[in-house]
């Protein structure tokens, strides 16, 4: 709209061909959706499948460089369409105010002039004449005082005014205050618009990306985020999957180029949108990052997760998470967890945040599952999923246990993280089970270090884990649950993986933690001049107790303990020795490895196959191990 607006253009604006235009602009985002996934799918990996020639590398980066390309252009031509459809949204309703007042100036008889005067015939009575008062012209021009007296305020004279000139005015008023309106949001989607656009060249760089991310936070400013004020962000994971189900394909596609941090993190919808929006917001968050030195870690982070993703996998991966609140937030699953038969979600601890060391290590532990579950069982589809869905306890593993800063770190490492994490957890295992197309997958809740804390506190939950069958707990401090009753499953069904030299498995129960030995943590009393008492044991509680509850590797807690290796321990004794012998009074630096080893095939190929062997519904068939 260019000049002045008047109502008559309002009224004559054929919003549908506005419509058409942004339908346009949404079939440009579909196609170059399908031509990034052509690419992606079918041409890079067939590259890399068959070529080995030192043109295929060059081939390949010429391709992924297309690939980014068309995912900038779906990104950035979802936005123009939703831009523009946001701003029709606007001025259909604008139409409709304004066809309310021109409706309500033709039932009383009134004309409205091309500059929106309101002209009103003769009415009422002149008391001492007997006359009509005669008509006139009402305009939102004129200014308050200057207006002449109305009904409810009579003048005060014996001239009774014309009642007819009170309802022109109104209609006066609020035909200026829709083509204000209008003519205010007109102005705030073009300038919107007018950001949408692409730098010459062929290159889609990270500061294109955080451009596009600025467009979005731009587009949704001005659209009053009236798309995502209509998701149901409250509503369960089946109330949100129903609404998902009944939208259509357009309406699909709008909310996931507007909207797709909320779709992508949203419980209840499937996962292959959750991955299609959530690859779509990745690129944004990295873009959004850039340059910003105290995310430096995050955004490393994030680019790992992005080269995985368009390197390929086999499982595929979907990435059902992502964000950058708090420590960071990402779920990535090894397999589709809507079409599998069996399904497991690996709850992260101990020092868990999103960087590389999470991008590297984490994944390979899910990926590693799912592999170990198709070995188990090749007839049927697997889903493993990594859950970094909450904030745990930040702590380096090795300066947690140093002499000075044993019983101050114990003291921080409270349930808070957990219980707000086993919350978020079972939301999602809940989303989980109202999104799989066959209904009754067989379910597998793993968590490792602090991460079984909050797999434990989530399975006391009221109600428990949603459609949970098995619980593993590997590399547990304790779950706070008495016993494996309490976890809701059975006692038959959770099972418990403790490495021999796993330190977090023996842990001091909360009663002991300033009176134990560091030297008894490392191998024994006596070492480095500290006595204490015997690891595990609790000054009130006897042998059976961990810093978080019983011992789920103990007989009292009554699951099933499967076997595992040792690990390497703590402290090398050789190298201990020969410092003893040097006179160095100095301890080597704590091996903690163990309690990172039971996913991995290579370092405990034991706990890595009976893991595989529970989520592949084949629990009998475990290796077990006498509980303590």
């Amino acid at each position: 709209m260019t000049g002045v607006l008047t109502w008559q253009q309002l009224h004559d604006l054929k919003c549908a061909e506005l419509l058409d235009a942004a339908d346009g602009w949404g079939a440009v985002s579909t196609q170059a959706d399908a031509a990034r996934d052509r690419i992606s799918d079918e041409m890079i990996r067939g590259l890399e499948a068959t070529q080995k020639g030192m043109a295929a590398p060059a081939a390949i980066g010429r391709l992924r460089r297309l690939d980014r390309n068309y995912d900038y252009i779906r990104t950035e031509c979802g936005l123009v369409r939703t831009t523009v459809s946001s701003l029709v949204y606007e001025l259909v309703g604008f139409q409709g105010q304004l066809k309310d007042a021109l409706d309500d100036a033709a039932s009383l008889g009134f004309t409205v002039a091309a500059d929106g005067s309101v002209s009103y015939p003769a009415g009422g009575e002149n008391v001492v004449t007997k006359q009509p008062v005669p008509g006139g012209s009402a305009s939102a021009d004129t200014p308050v005082m200057s207006r002449p007296p109305t009904l409810d305020a009579p003048h005060p004279g014996l001239v009774s005014p014309n009642p007819n000139q009170a309802k022109a005015q109104d209609i006066a008023d609020r035909i200026r205050r829709v083509l204000t309106a209008a003519r205010q949001a007109d102005e705030q989607f073009s300038t919107a618009l007018s950001k949408l656009k692409a730098e010459p060249g062929l290159d889609v760089t990270d500061a294109m990306w955080k451009d596009a991310a600025a467009d979005l936070a731009a587009v949704r400013k001005v659209s009053g985020d009236h798309l995502a004020k209509t998701i149901p962000t409250k509503g369960t994971p089946a109330e949100r999957h129903d609404w998902w189900t009944h939208l259509s394909p357009s309406q699909r596609d709008e909310y996931l180029a507007t909207c797709p941090d909320i779709i992508g993190n949203l419980d209840g919808i499937p996962a292959a949108v959750r991955d299609e929006a959530n690859r779509d917001n990745l690129r944004l968050l990295i873009g959004k990052l850039s340059g910003v030195d105290e995310a430096r870690a995050r955004l490393d982070g994030l680019k790992s997760i992005d080269d995985q993703l368009r390197a390929g996998s086999d499982p595929p991966m979907y990435l059902l998470g992502i964000g950058d609140q708090g420590n960071g937030r990402a779920i990535v699953s090894y397999g589709n967890p809507d079409t599998a038969k069996n399904v497991s979600a690996y709850v992260p601890g101990l020092g868990t945040t999103l960087d590389t060391a999470f991008a590297n290590n984490d994944l390979k532990r899910a990926r590693q599952t799912a592999l170990g579950a198709r070995r188990a069982d090749p007839s049927s589809a697997t889903a493993s999923i990594v859950w970094l869905g909450y904030d745990a306890p930040q702590f380096d593993a090795v300066k947690f246990l140093e002499p000075d800063k044993l019983a101050e770190n114990f003291a921080v490492m409270g349930d808070h993280d957990a219980k707000v994490g086993a919350s978020a957890y079972n939301q999602f295992m809940a989303g989980v089970s109202v999104t799989h197309e066959a209904g009754d997958p067989h379910v597998t809740a793993i968590g490792h270090s602090y991460g079984s804390l909050t797999v434990g506190l989530a399975a006391q939950q009221h109600g428990g884990i949603p459609g949970v069958d098995d619980i593993i707990l590997v590399g547990s401090p304790g779950t706070e649950a008495k016993n494996a009753d309490a976890l809701g499953v059975g006692r038959d069904h959770v099972y418990v993986g403790a490495a021999k030299n796993d330190i977090v498995t023996q842990l001091p129960g909360k009663g002991e933690v300033t009176g134990t030995a560091l030297g008894t943590l490392f191998g024994g009393p006596g070492v480095g001049g500290y006595v204490g008492h015997k690891v595990g044991e609790m000054v009130d509680g006897g042998p059976d107790k961990l810093y978080f509850g019983t011992d789920p590797a103990s007989h009292e807690f009554g699951a099933r303990r499967f076997a595992t290796g040792d690990g390497p321990e703590l402290i090398d004794r050789g190298k201990l020795v020969s410092s003893v012998v040097d006179g160095n009074l100095e301890l080597p630096s704590p091996d903690v490895s163990a309690h990172s080893h039971y996913f991995d095939p290579e370092k405990d190929s034991v706990s890595a196959v009976n893991i595989a062997r529970i989520v592949a519904g084949q629990g009998s068939k475990i290796i077990t191990e006498e509980p303590r």
